[in-house]
């Protein structure tokens, strides 16, 4: 009979702004265990929180052998320990982190009244079992994110703009606050080609459902019977990457113990769709390439899932890719989504001009739209290899206006 634990541990502390002022201060840890055995093809799995007993956490999922979860694959062996911590801050000194950040915008900006959470967190993750695996993943990062309202406003909030940062800059906070609040009085108008910049991840959802191996198999994906073709543009290249430069929160690991090698996986290159996820269960199920992707379910066996999906960048800067263009960024666009034609539309109730790395000005209201096969094909400009405006990689694409 073989064992095996995955266990997660986390601090979180948390400080909440309202008008502008420290209200409060909140500091949680937790504590999550999953023991599992396996014999004869099945797994007796048994979930608890905060500090239990091993030997009597072993038998319980040892008893749950009987409810007969199905699990014939064999269990994986390896030992790493990354650690992304930087820098750990006291309560004193993150205290001291959000007095300085809220008399910051209190004395810059007194024509706007803030909201928002100045927070740190810690996350161990470890998973070990009786044949030798031993892995663990440890990140540490200082957030912070405040809504905004104008004096002159009645909308009940402007906009929001916030960083993580394992160490933290104030510079790098009061550059952001400097670019979203200097020239929000500025009203411009929508430039004619429409740009959109925005952190990508807004726009990849639809891709964890077409990516999913079993509804490309089953034939729901947009993507069936259409792997191995070139949908989209020769520069756009999306893969799951937990690298050390990449990782935020991500182990190096999957819900099953698998390392891909370099840490990544690559599912459409240069746009052609390579491959779909799949966990070992799915992978043995439809006869497809097994991907390394099974999601951590502290309460039953893996599931098919744990994909993190980034976007190869560019080589050139965004102000390189733009060519003297300018761009939109949105701030607050809430009402719409994909279709299950892969097509997209959403208002955008609050955004800028900017020309790539400093905002020239507010838009009036308006809607986008598009199909994901365009944003990532014809329309698709590239992700620059620096980080303005939102400390993060952004995306440049073309879209049209309209419902």
């Amino acid at each position: 009979m073989l064992k095996e634990k995955i266990a997660s541990v986390s601090t979180v502390r948390d400080i909440r702004i309202e008008e502008t002022r420290i209200k409060s201060f909140d500091k949680k840890s937790f504590r999550n265990s999953s023991f599992r055995v396996y014999d004869g093809g099945y797994a007796g799995v048994q979930y608890f929180q905060g500090n239990v007993n091993e030997d009597e956490s072993y038998k319980k999922a040892e008893d749950n052998l009987s409810l007969k979860r199905p699990y014939k694959f064999s269990l994986e062996t390896g030992s790493r320990h990354r650690d992304k911590t930087e820098q750990e801050y006291s309560d004193r000194e993150l205290m001291d982190i959000a007095r300085e950040t809220v008399e910051h915008l209190k004395t810059h900006y007194p024509d706007f009244t803030f909201f928002g959470n100045v927070s740190s967190r810690k996350v161990t993750e470890s998973m070990c079992n009786s044949l030798g695996l031993d892995y663990s993943n440890t990140d540490c990062i200082v957030d912070i994110g405040f809504q905004y309202k104008h004096k002159d406003s009645k909308d009940l909030t402007d906009g929001w703009f916030g960083l993580g940062q394992r160490t933290f800059e104030m510079k790098k906070f009061t550059d952001m606050a400097e670019n979203y609040l200097a020239n929000y009085t500025n009203k411009v108008e929508l430039p004619e080609e429409l740009i959109i910049q925005q952190q990508y991840y807004t726009y990849l959802g639809k891709f964890y459902d077409c990516l999913n191996a079993e509804n490309i198999a089953l034939g729901t994906s947009l993507f069936s019977g259409r792997v191995g073709e070139k949908l989209f543009s020769e520069d756009f290249t999306l893969l799951h990457n937990v690298a050390d430069d990449a990782a935020w929160f991500s182990p190096f690991y999957d819900g099953e113990g698998v390392v891909l090698p370099e840490d990544r996986f690559v599912y459409i290159e240069n746009g052609v769709v390579k491959a779909g996820y799949a966990d070992k269960l799915t992978a043995d199920r439809y006869g497809v390439p097994h991907t390394g992707s099974a999601g951590f379910n502290m309460a039953d066996i893996p599931f098919n899932g744990n994909v993190n999906l980034k976007i190869q960048p560019s080589d050139k800067t965004v102000k390189e890719l733009l060519g003297g263009r300018l761009t939109v960024v949105p701030v607050i666009a809430a009402g719409g989504d994909f279709n299950d034609k892969g097509e997209y539309v959403t208002p955008v109730q609050k955004a800028f001009l900017c020309d790539g790395e400093r905002f020239i000005g507010s838009l009036p209201e308006f809607s986008v739209k598009g199909s994901m096969f365009d944003f990532f094909g014809k329309d698709f400009i590239g992700v620059g290899s620096d980080k303005p405006v939102f400390n993060d990689y952004k995306i440049l694409m073309r879209m049209s206006c309209g419902s």
